[in-house]
């Protein structure tokens, strides 16, 4: 089948985010007082949980028994503030796309292709990143975007990359899936979608032998034939 649509991951796939990410839970847990602090190591292993929430769950369930833990709706406060802090940080224009990306979706603008994200964050951090790095709101850069908190199951499971092919209407065969993880790899092949990996300075070490290519950027000269 023809190909018709490019479905993109957000963090990490579109710009090198988990930085900001990480500074604005930092922030978030200073303000809270809860003596918390996520490094750079402790933020790659957090990674492998998807969703703000669900990792701030996966973190508290380490601590010893004299550490403050939140319940679930302070979580879900904190992780309020926490998104408010990342768009703060992203309106200062501290963030750019990663090599290859606006490239490419202005070529698939220009063959007449759909443009689409799915991704495990919320809608408002796909709105801060692209008004920070477009200029635009999310859909007058994508046709559709299919975040987390739009879906029951957050990846690995399909549920955004089903609801983006829903929302495009067109068929796994029709489209490709852009990623950086493997739990964004095993998501996209869980929706029966061809993945291209570009891994990020926190995935780089992921396993990828699921994904149908793996290359350093989204620039020209490292794409397949079918998209450059």
């Amino acid at each position: 089948m023809p190909l018709q649509a490019l479905i993109f991951d957000v963090d990490g796939t579109l710009a090198e985010t988990e930085e900001a990410h990480r500074a604005a839970f930092n922030r978030t847990f200073d303000q809270w007082g809860l003596g918390w602090h996520w490094t750079v190591d402790d933020y790659r292993q957090l990674l492998k949980t998807t969703g703000g929430k669900e990792r701030m769950r996966a973190f508290q369930s380490t601590l010893t028994a004299g550490d403050r833990r939140l319940t679930d709706a302070e979580i879900a406060r904190a992780h309020k503030e926490k998104t408010a802090i990342y768009g703060e940080i992203l309106a200062s224009g501290q963030l750019s796309l990663r090599p290859g990306v606006a490239e490419l979706i202005e070529a698939a603008r220009v063959r007449g292709l759909k443009v689409a994200v799915a991704t495990t964050t919320n809608t408002p951090n796909v709105e801060a990143l692209t008004r920070c790095c477009w200029g635009k709101p999310a859909l007058k850069v994508f046709d559709h975007v299919a975040a987390g908190d739009m879906v029951a199951n957050k990846k690995p499971a399909p549920d955004v990359f089903l609801l983006a092919l829903e929302q495009l209407g067109l068929p796994a065969t029709d489209c490709i899936a852009f990623e950086d993880s493997r739990n964004g790899v095993l998501s996209a092949l869980g929706a029966d979608l061809r993945v291209l990996v570009t891994p990020s300075a926190y995935t780089d070490t992921d396993d990828f032998s699921d994904a149908d290519r793996v290359i350093p950027s989204l620039e020209k000269q490292h794409l397949p034939r079918e998209l450059s």
